[in-house]
């Protein structure tokens, strides 16, 4: 108990008159300031927050940034969204143009880039009455193939008599080939002459089968001679003030799948 007094006292004894002097003179100042710069402590604590929300708009620049790099990146390494093909047409007409004619038609043994067919009809009626009906046909987006379209949109009716004849850019696939042999007999008032510039994937056993069920069926499957060439571009292309002449290799070409054809049908 004496130790506490003795230190209080000792305490005590330290402040002067001097010291009580420059401490009410300190009270003051703080005070002066104070008065002069009110709001200084209250917009310290409020500009306090601020550096979170400058953080925060960085982050979400940063992600917004980031998914926007992910959706470039996602384009340019090809993954789109799905999206939907045109419906299945059947592009029909009297003439076609003479670029297609020149590269759809060459009976060229490694058909690369031609995968569509593009088929020249004509088709007379019994005895001749009516004016023969000639156009082409090319199919796009496989739904069904130009084959079986002709017998849908230009000769839907079964039961008239006709003689059809098709220059075609490629033989029949397997299915088309198969269809063809089932509509010919059953439309018995029916004959087709199918003449072909190249033999399609004629290796395929699939296709020898079915070139050689249309055959059977009645169908007259004849390779494309050089003349045959010439009779398509002046009856089925627009020839805008140019002429045709077979290619170089045309007659060997011809040669060359006649053989192939004839090995099939046997």
């Amino acid at each position: 108990m004496a130790d506490r007094t003795s230190r209080l006292g000792v305490r005590k004894k330290e402040k002067t008159p001097e010291t009580k002097v420059n401490e009410e003179k300190d009270k003051e100042k703080a005070k002066e300031k104070a008065v002069k710069n009110p709001d200084k402590h209250s917009k310290t604590q409020e500009n306090t927050p601020e550096p979170q929300k400058t953080d925060e708009k960085k982050t979400n620049g940063e992600s917004e940034g980031a998914a926007g790099a992910a959706a470039n990146n996602s384009e340019d390494n090809g993954e789109f969204q799905p999206i939907e093909l045109p419906p299945f047409e059947i592009v029909t007409g009297e003439r076609m143009s003479p670029f297609y004619f020149k590269f759809q038609f060459r009976n060229v043994e490694y058909s690369s880039g031609r995968n569509k067919t593009f088929l020249c009809f004509r088709v007379d009626s019994a005895g001749g009455s009516v004016e023969p009906l000639k156009g082409y046909m090319e199919d796009e987006h496989a739904t069904a193939h130009a084959e079986e379209a002709f017998f849908q949109q230009v000769l839907p009716n079964p039961s008239m008599e006709y003689d059809v004849t098709w220059y075609v850019s490629s033989s029949p696939c397997a299915a088309c080939a198969v269809k063809l042999a089932n509509i010919l007999q059953q439309r018995k008032k029916l004959r087709l002459s199918v003449f072909c510039s190249r033999l399609f994937e004629w290796e395929e056993p699939e296709i020898v089968e079915g070139l050689k069920a249309l055959v059977q069926a009645g169908c007259k499957l004849r390779m494309m001679k050089p003349i045959d060439f010439l009779h398509v571009w002046e009856m089925y292309v627009e020839q805008e003030g140019e002429t045709f002449t077979p290619w170089e290799d045309c007659q060997e070409n011809y040669e060359y799948y006649v053989e192939k054809l004839t090995d099939i049908l046997k």
